[in-house]
């Protein structure tokens, strides 16, 4: 197969979204737990799991994202060293 994206994007892609999920992952745990700082004010949402669960999906298309950048590096460094090969 060869690969749908550069090589420098499918990095840029990883990276980014490797932060989006540890990033997410941790403001839906704050969520899921009620922390103050999150749910502590008139202006706040009041259901702080709720929130959490749809934090907690976002942070899931991110790891999709990071597994099919991740796909790009593998399958580009794959041609790469196939082509050197021949």
């Amino acid at each position: 197969m060869k690969p749908v994206v550069s090589s420098g994007k499918a990095w840029f892609c990883t990276v980014l979204s490797a932060f989006a999920v540890i990033i997410l992952s941790v403001i839906g745990h704050l969520f899921n737990i009620s922390h103050e700082e999150f749910v502590g004010s008139i202006n706040d949402p009041e259901d702080g799991p709720a929130v959490a669960h749809t934090v907690f999906i976002a942070a899931l298309v991110y790891f999709i994202f990071f597994v099919f950048c991740g796909s790009q590096i593998y399958l580009g460094r794959r041609q790469s060293s196939i082509a050197l090969s021949d």
